[in-house]
This record gives structure tokens, sequence and C-alpha cells, in this order.
């Protein structure tokens, strides 16, 4: 009688064991699951992010080259206004240093 109860509990221990198994089994299946579904959103995080950065940075390099090109655009007119100012300045007093180089030449000293 002894052996029929042990028998019969054996085969308990043995089914509570498949059952464990079987829970454990599912919940490594539901982690692994989760740990790749984790991934796949850090992923998708991380490329996000890394699209707004890349979005970012070329706006600041199209900021900065247009304030470059700007720049360069104001700093050749300043450059004309001068050049024709010289201009206007060396004509002017043109006829003056041609009038003292001839008076200077022209002149005897004795």
């Amino acid at each position: 009688m002894e052996s029929i109860k042990g028998q019969g509990g054996i085969q308990m221990l043995l089914t509570a064991e498949q059952e464990a198994q079987h829970i454990v089994s599912s919940a490594r299946n539901l982690k692994i699951t989760r740990l790749k579904q984790a991934k796949d959103e850090a992923e998708k995080d991380v490329a996000l992010y890394r699209s707004n950065l890349e979005a970012e940075y070329q706006k600041n390099l199209s900021d900065v080259t247009s304030c470059e090109s700007s720049g360069a655009k104001r700093l050749e007119e300043e450059t004309e206004v001068r050049i024709r100012n010289l201009k206007g300045s060396a004509s002017e007093a043109k006829q003056d240093i041609v009038s003292m180089v001839i008076k200077y030449v022209t002149t005897v000293k004795a």
C-alpha cells in the first residue's frame, strides 16, 4: 500500500516538475520577447534622436554658410566703396600733385 502511495507521490512530483519547467520556459520566452521589444524601441529612439541631431546640424551648417556668404558679400561691397573713394580722392589730388612735381622739376636752384 505504501508503494502505491509512494508511486503516486513520485508521479505528483514529476507532474509538478514538468509544470514548473513549463512555467519557467514560458517566463523565459516572455522575458526574451520583452527584451526584443525593448531593444527595438531603443533602436527606434536612437534613430529618431540621431535624425533630429543630423537635422539640427544641417540647419546650423546652412545658417553658418549663409552668414559667411552674406558676410563675404558685405565685405565685397565695403571694398568697392573704399576703392571708389580712393579713386575719387586720387583724381581730386592728381592735378595738384602733377603741378607740384612739375614745379620742383622745372625750378632751378642756384
